[in-house]
């Protein structure tokens, strides 16, 4: 039971690991200070804003938005650090309003990682002050709580850090306002006007945050996979828009904080449907038979009645009763895959470029983004009952796991593909979702190294090539995959031990904080034993500290290590360049159809998002 908290009242907290959502109605900026049992911050390292996001335990946003999300870690916080006070306040020359008292209230929600809320808070009686103190997260005997506070500050950002014990607060709040300025410098500039959207269909829609679930999980391999994911009918504010007086489907008809998380929220409850009604349907058409079996057998189980009349319409009868049974599943199966069909085709044209296929027209719009998305395409699935009708691979950002593209001939089930061609087409489809990571996130958020020892993907690799999209040459001989592999396992090291020692202001300033994606080709040509049991160790470790990795390989090649690769195997995502059955889904374990997230033949899309990315860096010296 959510609470709705009025100004002074407080709520327990139930774990550690937290959000914060704001939804102002208006870009403010959004930020926390940490301070000790006296309400006192010790010094600017204990403020988290757009230019300095990042601290132990609390993560701000970048920018000013109308909506924000704030990461907690409660157990990470320094300390001393006794309290947590979400601040809001009105980026100044932007030419909107001066003060709280011309905007809507905002509303605050805390809620756990899946988006149940705990206590939600809405600021009023706000009037000239243009920064305020909306909540605090305090720690009493060892239980941290949440406390609806709504001080507001008409002096603005330096008097509310002032007032918080930060005495550099005028310097620091120029600071806050000049990343914001440079920040909206930056910004995605609009897309020109849109055509008009098939029924229901908003034209526009708020921004993106993230939270949810992982891919499904390969059919004939193991490990655990976090399958959890929002409902349909989850209580996170606001509600879905209302459906369309016709019964046409909407676009974002699921519950979700902006039209990426609603869209996101509604493709899942869209694969659900799914494959619980195919799971319907194969039922009662395994009823149907089973039926007819027993009335087969109980009609002609005596000896004296199995043939003539009697058992002509026996046998009549039951495969009447089948066919009858069959054309009610198969009805109802049309119906409800139809509206799905019919759902699907008012949701595609709407998806953001994360989500969407490189032949969706949004790619023509594409400009770097400010905020890195919820989660990106993979490719699509589908069953044979409607082979047409396909449900977006969705896999949530930053990638909890790697990728393997299956370059073997265990990658084509039909056997009709060359060798070649499956290893050109493995290639291509590393490049296309190398591409697709580096474009969805912000300018210098991501980096992209290669290894291609046997220098077989120079083809695939030479639009990232041009673009000038690799950190660095892709590495091609044994001293080349040494450095890049000891660079990797380095950062990960470091960062874990900075994560363990919550001591992340000690990290050597040379260190590169964007996530890192390494691409290996043709493994394990060009590989020795220490080489791969660094993979093996970035495989398993990289992820939680922001290091991927994306195998282009053959399993059958690398069986000479025995064993010792099955746990690397296992921990990676298996996708294949040609269409291939191998994935399950959470609920009911269909086999689906995989159909990589190619690029079109023909299509210039790929060079140009590399050109508008490449001129963005060059924009912003990343």
């Amino acid at each position: 039971m959510t609470a709705e908290l009025i100004r002074g009242q407080n709520h327990p907290l139930p774990g550690a690991r937290l959000e914060i959502r704001v939804s102002a109605g208006h870009p403010v900026v959004a930020g926390a200070v940490l301070a000790d049992q006296d309400g006192r911050s010790r010094s600017t390292a204990w403020l988290a804003h757009p230019g300095s996001p990042d601290l132990p335990g609390l993560e701000a946003s970048r920018q000013a938005a109308a909506d924000h999300r704030l990461a907690v870690d409660l157990d990470a916080l320094p300390a001393e650090a006794h309290q947590v006070h979400v601040l809001l306040a009105l980026p100044p020359g932007s030419g909107g309003p001066t003060s709280f008292g011309a905007l809507a209230a905002p509303f605050v929600a805390v809620t756990t990682l899946d988006g149940t809320q705990v206590a939600s808070y809405t600021v009023l009686g706000l009037n000239t002050e243009s920064a305020v103190v909306a909540v605090e997260l305090y720690r009493r005997n060892d239980t941290w709580k949440v406390r609806a506070v709504g001080q507001g500050y008409a002096g603005g950002l330096s008097a509310l850090l002032l007032d918080l014990g930060i005495d550099t607060a005028e310097e620091v709040a120029a600071a806050v306002h000049q990343a914001v300025a440079g920040g909206l410098a930056r910004s995605v500039s609009a897309p020109p006007p849109r055509r008009a959207a098939p029924v229901g269909v908003p034209a526009d829609g708020p921004p993106p945050p993230p939270v949810p679930p992982s891919a499904p999980e390969s059919a004939a391999q193991g490990g655990p996979v976090d399958y959890r994911h929002p409902r349909r009918q989850s209580s996170a504010p606001p509600p879905p828009p209302p459906a369309a007086p016709s019964g046409q489907p909407v676009a974002g008809d699921a519950a979700g904080w902006s039209m990426d998380e609603r869209l996101y929220n509604q493709i899942w409850g869209m694969f659900e449907d799914y494959s619980r009604t195919v799971a319907a349907h194969r039922s009662a058409v395994d009823f149907a038979d089973s039926r007819r079996e027993q009335e087969l057998d109980r009609a002609l189980a005596d000896p004296r009645t199995r043939s003539g009349p009697a058992a002509d319409a026996a046998r009549a009868a039951a495969s009447q009763r089948h066919a009858e049974l069959t054309e009610r599943a198969t009805a109802a199966l049309d119906r409800d895959l139809d509206q799905l069909a019919a759902e699907s085709q008012v949701v595609e044209p709407a998806l953001p470029p994360s989500f969407a296929r490189w032949d969706n027209p949004v790619w023509h719009a594409y400009q770097p983004p400010m905020e890195t998305p919820m989660a990106v395409r993979l490719g699509d699935l589908s069953l044979p009952e409607r082979p047409d009708l396909r449900i977006p691979l969705l896999t949530r950002l930053p990638l909890e796991r790697g990728l393997w593209i299956d370059a073997g001939r265990s990658a084509d089930p039909t056997g009709m593909t060359a060798p070649e061609e499956l290893r050109a087409l493995a290639g291509q489809l590393a490049t296309a979702l190398a591409t697709r990571l580096l474009a969805v996130y912000p300018v210098g958020d991501f980096r992209l190294h290669v290894i291609d020892p046997a220098g077989a993907a120079a083809a695939s690799l030479a639009p990232l090539v041009a673009a000038a999209a690799l950190s660095s040459p892709p590495a091609q001989d044994a001293a080349g995959v040494t450095q890049v592999l000891t660079a990797l396992t380095r950062r990960t090291d470091l960062v874990q031990m900075a994560v363990r020692n919550r001591a992340s202001d000690a990290l050597p300033p040379d260190l590169d904080p964007a996530e890192q994606l390494l691409v290996v080709h043709d493994f394990p040509h060009g590989f020795d034993d220490r080489a791969v049991t660094q993979l093996r160790y970035l495989a398993d470790e990289g992820p939680a500290v922001g290091v991927h990795l994306m195998m282009v390989a053959d399993r059958a090649e690398a069986q000479g290590y025995g064993p010792v690769l099955d746990p690397l195997w296992r921990s990676l995502l298996r996708v294949t360049p040609v269409p291939d059955h191998h994935l399950a889904d959470p609920w009911v374990g269909h086999q689906w159809t995989y159909e990589p997230a190619m690029v079109p033949p023909g299509s210039g899309i790929l060079p140009q998002v590399l050109d508008r990315y490449r001129n963005a860096r060059r924009r912003y010296g990343s």
